[in-house]
C-alpha cells in the first residue's frame, strides 16, 4: 500500500520537525501506542496494540530515522512483529516546507505485512493503513494546533498556545 497527502499544520517548521522526532508526540500520535522510547540517533522502539479486521495483536518493532536534513525532510522507517498475527513494516518520507499559515506536511506512506494479517486480504489491509496514516497526520496536526484549557479569548489563545508550544519546544530540544 502506498499513499501521498499534504497538511497545513499551524505551527513554524522548527515546531513541526521538532515533534517528528519526540518520542512523546509519536506516542500520543501513533494509534495504539502504548509505548514510545528512544532517540531520532539511534532510533525509536515502540509498542503498538491494534486490531486488523477480525485479527488483534500488539507489535513490538523499532522505527529508524534517516534522509534527516534539519527542518526541512526526514524518513521514518519500522518494522513490528505482532506474533502470530504477523508482521507489518513500512515508512513515511516527509517534507517540510513554509506556507502562508504555517508549514506544510507533505507526506508519502508505504507500508507491508505478512502472516495471518496478509490472508486477510489486500482491500482490508489497504484500507486499514490508509486509515492508520491518516489518524497519525490528523492527530499530530491537532496536537501541535491544539488551543490549551481555559483559553478565553482567540488573541488570549494564541498567545497562551504559542508560549506552550515554545515551552514544548525547548523540552523535546533538552534547554
Amino acid at each position: 500500500m502506498e499513499m501521498s497527502d499534504s497538511r497545513v499544520i499551524r505551527a513554524p517548521r522548527e515546531t513541526v520537525f521538532a515533534a517528528l522526532l519526540s518520542p512523546q508526540v509519536l506516542q500520543e500520535c501513533v494509534p495504539g501506542a502504548q509505548d514510545v522510547t528512544g532517540t531520532p540517533e539511534e532510533g525509536f522502539e515502540a509498542t503498538v496494540v491494534q486490531k486488523v479486521g477480525p485479527v488483534k495483536a500488539t507489535f513490538k518493532g523499532a522505527v529508524v530515522v534517516s534522509d534527516l536534513v534539519l527542518n526541512e525532510k526526514l524518513t521514518l522507517s519500522g518494522e513490528g512483529k505482532g506474533g502470530a498475527a504477523g508482521f507489518a513494516k513500512g515508512g513515511a518520507a516527509v517534507r517540510l516546507e513554509d506556507h502562508a499559515d504555517g508549514t506544510e506536511l507533505f507526506y508519502d506512506v508505504e507500508a507491508k505485512v505478512g502472516g495471518k494479517l496478509a490472508q486477510l486480504g489486500s482491500r482490508i489491509i489497504d484500507g486499514f493503513a490508509k486509515k492508520m496514516a491518516d489518524q497519525f497526520f490528523t492527530r499530530f496536526q491537532e496536537v501541535l494546533e491544539a488551543p490549551r484549557d481555559g483559553d478565553t479569548a482567540p488573541a488570549e489563545a494564541e498567545e497562551a498556545s504559542v508560549a506552550e508550544k515554545k515551552g514544548w519546544l525547548s523540552r523535546i530540544r533538552g534547554s
